[in-house]
């Protein structure tokens, strides 16, 4: 049997975002897929910086991170696209002045203005990961603060159509819902990351198995041959989808992958 590699994404397909834990069903299959030769990938819109937690808890072979931005394996970055320093000053000024309010994501950390929001939205995300030690308040305003992809959450009164222009020459938007967008150098995507992981380690891209269920997975369902659908998803990846499963509540990680011949 030919070794295959499987990338997963994290929330909604892994973690439950009801109960916030990976179920044993899942870290076992993951587990007994890679000892049947295997390789075994996270896939997530998240950057290195805030996946410190599945990465303790998932036995897997690298972390293709931050949208296609990044790939770390056995803890070395091996691959890496950052936003130019002078870029991400202006895009910082920019966000503020069409009237979002957002988080820049890196490798090493995550980075909000010191202010609380007048976005509470962007408050509740504040209070979620408040106290981490990847967090930073101090460095928004450090003209040479590097960082990989960002985050920004809208109101009644942003300028959409205006900030979205302003970052279209060199960043792709991709909306999330609920006036919330992640921004990500263009050209780079959860599918570029794959196509790159699949070169370095000489598999063919019909031995590839990506697992999702929300419209940042898009590029990835688009790109892959075989597609698994989590039971709770957005409907733009349905089109694209070759095996629909069960939620993650419901084991639905194992139960595709023992019905697919993965484990």
């Amino acid at each position: 049997m030919k070794r295959k590699a499987l990338f997963f994404d994290v929330d909604g397909t892994l973690l439950s975002e009801i109960t916030h834990k990976i179920p044993g069903s899942a870290l076992e299959a993951l587990a007994a897929s890679r000892r049947a030769g295997n390789l075994v990938f996270i896939n997530s819109g998240r950057t290195y910086s805030f996946l410190n937690d599945i990465e303790a808890m998932v036995e897997c072979d690298g972390l293709l991170c931050g949208c296609g931005t990044c790939v770390v394996e056995q803890g070395t970055v091996i691959f890496q696209k950052r936003i130019e320093r002078e870029r991400g000053w202006q895009i910082r000024k920019a966000m503020v002045g069409y009237g979002f309010d957002g988080i820049l994501e890196s490798t090493e950390r995550l980075v909000v203005r010191k202010e609380r929001s007048w976005i509470t939205a962007m408050n509740r995300l504040r209070d979620r990961i408040a106290g981490q030690n990847f967090l930073s308040e101090e460095l928004w305003e450090e003209e040479n603060l590097e960082f990989d992809k960002f985050c920004v959450f809208a109101d009644k009164n942003s300028d959409r159509e205006g900030f979205f222009r302003f970052l279209s020459p060199d960043i792709e938007v991709i909306d999330r819902g609920n006036d919330f967008y992640e921004c990500v150098p263009a050209g780079f995507t959860k599918a570029t990351a794959i196509a790159w992981v699949l070169k370095h380690h000489g598999i063919e891209k019909t031995n590839a198995y990506v697992f999702g269920d929300s419209s940042n997975d898009l590029t990835m369902f688009e790109y892959a041959e075989n597609a698994v659908l989590m039971g709770r998803h957005d409907k733009v990846l349905e089109p694209y989808a070759t095996f629909v499963t069960k939620s993650v509540e419901e084991d639905g990680i194992a139960w595709a992958m023992q019905e697919l011949g993965l484990v």
